[in-house]
């Protein structure tokens, strides 16, 4: 189900990288964070950075860690991802969409809408910075 609405930066969606991308490009559906608020003008656009369940070998200054509270259901288990912040795309909408848990007693979907936490966010845009290169201006946020 694609998202219909601009998510919080911090929000965290499943994005589907799988048409359009090409490989060294992100191909699969991933988690992702949303990082931008929503912009003037950029309706059904949002800037994401993919997460992985696997550690980068050898670590960066653009990878980060990212902790939840609670497991995520499958195939997204594990309570801590890893921020990909060199691998950011600005994605439309329909690429989007929330976790879902499986179904209510009515057989609707039920869904979990997750965020960052405002460190981690601070830490990914951070990253996405070192990434471009840009590394000076993280003493800016």
């Amino acid at each position: 189900m694609a998202i219909t609405f601009h998510p919080e930066a911090g929000s965290i969606l499943v994005c589907n990288y799988q048409t359009g991308f090409q490989e060294p490009e992100m191909v699969k559906t991933r988690l992702c964070v949303v990082i931008t608020p929503r912009l003037r003008k950029r309706d059904g656009l949002c800037t994401v950075v993919p997460l992985s369940t696997t550690a980068p070998y050898p670590a960066e200054d653009y990878h980060c860690t990212v902790a939840f509270e609670r497991e995520l259901p499958r195939p997204w288990e594990g309570q801590e991802k890893w921020a990909k912040c060199d691998m950011l795309a600005t994605v439309g909408f329909q690429r989007l969409s929330p976790i879902g848990v499986g179904r209510g007693p009515g057989g609707q979907r039920k869904y979990i809408y997750p965020k960052v936490t405002a460190d981690e966010l601070l830490a990914i845009r951070k990253g996405v910075l070192c990434a471009l290169t840009f590394r000076e201006l993280t003493a800016y946020l």
